[in-house]
């Protein structure tokens, strides 16, 4: 059990040594995780932002970010499996009931993991659900749909599963929606191994199918309502996001110091070493600056989410949603640039298949596609301009 920020931090530089060992065998060979997934379970991690009143360490925003960040520069991948666990764990702080609440805090404390069968394939946008929870007239749900981007499902105790309420009124002109808590295993569950991305390639983000599943009554979740007031639900999502991005980036980095460290100088430089070259030295400056600068604003982010979250108002959680999208468009960039910068410090040998640093920029690219950042960008010029408030929503 992690009792404060400092120590989840600890623990989580701990793991990311142990993870990065074999992070490049994991990818290359495309195996999944299993072992490691059980030590986060173990290591008391996914517990930590567990409310004190239920026994947990109620970890700031910022501390959380961090260790996404730590995870993510050690394995890019294996930081992704838990994202979801933590946005559906906020999603039941906020909508829950007690008996709710009660129960899968102390779930998550005991190590169990949660994961998400929230995004579909076969709608207009990222946002449409056909995915249905229908009312049982014995009371309790039926739900039945498909998911896919399911991430970790594999490895879940727990799926988390958004969906259409069938036959309710509409709320604000559209269908409302629930979070259904079901088990992994239950009857009429299926999930498929079928994640074939060129990047976070052992994240097990495949297909979950939904066939007649039975739901209780106290495993639903109202989904719609936490839209309707101010809410860093989406800022805290996105800023995950966020770290995971800066974790790659300062992973391509040192991954690129020890590439120049076998690299050879070029001839014309009169270095002795590809390290004293001044361009290369040049090079790797700019690079230094990016990803800081990156992991400066992920931390401004984080700090705004704390703050919103101390004083909740319309004013507060704009500034963080904004603050979170300048954070998303950096660290976006700077994976991108870090992963591919990488390569050119490290010279042609650098290429060589042997080595997989082409990880980084397949992670990287995979990963960044998530949320768009040019929509993150009008935002966040809309509200510099003209002070317009970001709409809310989960990606955001």
């Amino acid at each position: 059990m992690i009792r404060s920020d400092e120590e989840a931090k600890e623990v989580a530089r701990k793991l990311a040594a142990s993870f990065a060992e074999q992070a490049d065998v994991r990818d290359r060979d495309r195996r999944l995780p299993a072992e490691e997934v059980e030590q986060l379970s173990v290591s008391g991690l996914l517990g930590i932002t567990v409310p004190a009143r239920y026994g947990g360490a109620e970890v700031s925003v910022a501390t959380l970010t961090e260790v996404f960040r730590l995870l993510a520069a050690a394995d890019a991948s294996l930081a992704q499996i838990p994202h979801s666990h933590f946005v559906f764990l906020e999603a039941l702080r906020l909508q829950g009931t007690e008996g709710q609440q009660a129960r899968y805090f102390a779930e998550a404390l005991a190590g169990a993991r949660f994961a998400n069968a929230q995004t579909e394939r076969g709608g207009r946008t990222v946002t449409d659900d056909a995915t249905t929870l229908r009312r049982r007239p014995g009371g309790g749900y039926v739900l039945d749909g498909e998911k896919f981007y399911s991430t970790g499902s594999l490895f879940a105790h727990w799926l988390v599963v958004r969906a259409v309420l069938a036959g309710e009124p509409p709320v604000g002109g559209a269908a409302p929606k629930a979070l259904a808590y079901i088990r992994r295993d239950a009857p009429g569950v299926t999930v498929v191994d079928d994640w074939d991305g060129i990047g976070q390639r052992t994240t097990a983000s495949g297909t979950v199918r939904l066939s007649g599943v039975l739901v209780a009554d106290d495993q639903v979740v109202p989904y719609t309502p936490i839209f309707a007031g101010p809410t860093t639900y989406g800022a805290r999502a996105q800023v995950l996001h966020a770290a995971l991005d800066a974790g790659i980036a300062r992973g391509a980095v040192d991954a690129a110091v020890a590439a120049v460290g076998r690299a050879r100088p070029w001839f014309e430089s009169g270095a002795a070493t590809a390290a004293e070259d001044p361009l290369v030295a040049q090079q790797a400056g700019e690079l230094e600056i990016t990803v800081r600068s990156a992991e400066a604003l992920l931390r401004e982010a984080a700090a705004a989410i704390d703050a919103a979250e101390a004083d909740l108002t319309e004013e507060t959680t704009a500034r963080a949603s904004i603050a979170t999208a300048v954070a998303k468009a950096a660290a976006a960039r700077a994976s991108l640039e870090a992963s591919t910068v990488l390569f050119e410090l490290g010279g042609t040998r650098s290429a060589a298949a042997s080595l997989n640093l082409s990880r980084y920029w397949r992670d990287a690219r995979t990963h960044t596609l998530h949320d768009p950042v040019r929509w993150k960008v009008q935002h966040i010029g809309r509200w510099l301009l003209s002070g317009t408030r970001p709409p809310r929503h989960g990606q955001l």
